[in-house]
């Protein structure tokens, strides 16, 4: 009988072969049972073309987050994880953002186990472009990095979290020392003696608060120190007006929190030739 000789192989196949019989159900819990106090991510850095989400969880986790002007998303960004595969501290950028535009966003992420940690769908608005009025007549400056303190895991300086990440016109990446805090400096070599008119930094942290930086310092090839400057936050780049001829500009951590301080960007503008 030809139906009782399939069911006969349904059934061996059943037994040689159990997870065709019986998918294990998918397990999906609230991304707040695995954050360290309890909360939705946070989003910061919110710029005219970027954000950053910042949250620490209780176990190392492969994070995700999808955004995009609607609910069907349509990008993806990847936690660094600081060269992990999972991690706690996360730190995911957004970046190619549209100025003054609401984006919704959702993160996710996966713990060894194969939990999935999902939040809430949510939304934010990145910030107005603002006028480059300060700029007028003054060129960004082409830099190449000559000098680190160190990079992130011993790597080099065009690595993920290498030194070239801070002159790369990107917020969606940055550099990172290995853990040289108050001591991390980095060099940059502009493409000869150039006068210098504008600084512009923005600092790194972490979820942890580690990372930022405070005060800074600048010398010059010619010995010249400029500074000490602070930042307010790690929210932004700032702009430090100066008036220096340099073919070398050395950024010297004065005061921050600590751990693997480092830039998000760093520029240098000049007077047009």
């Amino acid at each position: 009988m030809p139906h009782i000789k399939i069911l006969a192989l349904v059934l061996a196949l059943a037994v040689v072969f159990p997870a065709l019989a019986e998918e294990p159900a998918l397990n999906v819990r609230p991304i707040t049972e695995a954050s360290l106090d309890g909360s939705e991510p946070r989003v910061v850095n919110v710029t005219p073309t970027g954000a950053r989400l910042s949250f620490t969880t209780k176990m190392p986790l492969a994070c995700t987050v999808v955004f995009g002007t609607t609910t069907d998303y349509g990008s993806i960004a990847n936690d660094p994880a600081m060269g992990a595969v999972a991690t706690i501290e996360h730190n995911p950028a957004l970046a190619g953002l549209q100025p003054d535009t609401e984006y919704h966003y959702r993160v996710q992420g996966v713990a060894a186990d194969g939990t999935v940690y999902a939040g809430l769908p949510s939304t934010f608005r990145t910030k107005p472009k603002p006028s480059d009025d300060a700029l007028t007549g003054l060129v960004k400056a082409e830099l190449t990095v000559s000098a680190v303190s160190s990079n992130w895991g011993g790597g080099p300086i065009n690595g993920a979290w290498g030194g070239s990440s801070a002159i790369d016109g990107s917020e969606a990446t940055a550099w990172s020392s290995y853990g040289d805090g108050d001591n991390a400096y980095i060099e940059v070599t502009l493409d000869g003696a150039r006068s210098v008119r504008m600084l512009e930094v923005w600092t790194r942290t972490m979820a942890d608060g580690t990372a930022q930086i405070f005060e800074f310092t600048v010398t010059t090839d010619n010995g010249e120190t400029l500074g000490p400057y602070k930042l307010p936050d790690a929210n932004k780049a700032y702009r430090f007006p100066v008036e220096v001829t340099a073919r070398k500009l050395r950024l010297d951590v004065v005061r921050s929190s600590g751990g693997n301080t480092g830039l998000i960007e760093f520029a240098a503008y000049t007077t047009a030739n």
